[in-house]
């Protein structure tokens, strides 16, 4: 990503962002709410219009056709429809995503949802539901997968449940970008990239950042980091 410039109704929403992720990592897009984490997770699934800059997202544009099998997007609402079962949800997604049955099974493994495979999704906890979500994201098999605050609203449990998830994916090759307004989450990444404004405030390793600092807390980093812009 390359002076990425996007405006909406005659303000600026990212102001000349360039930022590249790593493959095989955990990436975290970390700021408060308005700070365009949103915004720049479209620009990448190609679903932004843009005003100037240049996104490239695994060797191509983004946006491209030939992308939609490799990256899969979580939004923050649920991805499933919530008169089928979670079995039905599953072979519905499948077919339309040409996903052999076995990706049914396996997807289920990862995200643990064998005991629920045979309820209403409209009857799933929160929880429950961006779990189901997550499994039909996987169904692809995709090498990039976007997050936009995938554990909001969980309890802790759960939230760390979903984190073990994303590097365990992560450990197969998958590439993740999740967005997150929670300090707390900044550690579990391998990568941060500190938002405010519209604008990256630091990027680097959570140990990076403390060291630059001199803080052993993440929150008291990014104000630090954010005062010197």
């Amino acid at each position: 990503m390359q002076d990425l410039d996007v405006r909406r109704g005659g303000k600026s929403v990212l102001r000349g962002i360039s930022i590249s992720i790593p493959r095989g990592a955990v990436t975290a897009l970390l700021g408060p709410s308005g700070s365009g984490k949103t915004t720049l997770i479209r620009a990448v699934v190609g679903v932004q219009i843009v005003h100037g800059g240049d996104v490239t997202v695994l060797g191509r544009p983004a946006g491209s056709r030939d992308l939609r099998r490799r990256v899969a997007y979580v939004t923050q609402a649920p991805s499933v429809y919530g008169d089928l079962t979670v079995r039905e949800n599953l072979a519905y997604f499948a077919r339309v995503m040409s996903a052999p049955r076995r990706r049914i099974e396996e997807v289920v493994e990862t995200v643990d949802l064998r005991d629920e495979l045979d309820r209403i999704a409209g009857t799933l906890s929160g929880g429950e539901r961006s779990r189901a979500s997550l499994a039909v994201a996987l169904l692809g098999e995709p090498e990039l997968l976007v997050l936009d605050e995938p554990t909001v609203g969980l309890d802790p449990v759960l939230r760390q449940s979903l984190w073990e998830t994303f590097h365990a994916l992560a450990a197969r090759g998958v590439t993740l970008l999740v967005s997150t307004h929670v300090m707390d989450e900044a550690s579990r990444c391998d990568e941060l990239v500190l938002m405010r404004d519209g604008r990256i405030v630091a990027t680097g390793p959570p140990e990076q950042l403390l060291r630059e600092t001199g803080s052993d807390d993440l929150e008291q980093a990014f104000i630090e980091l954010a005062q010197r812009q």
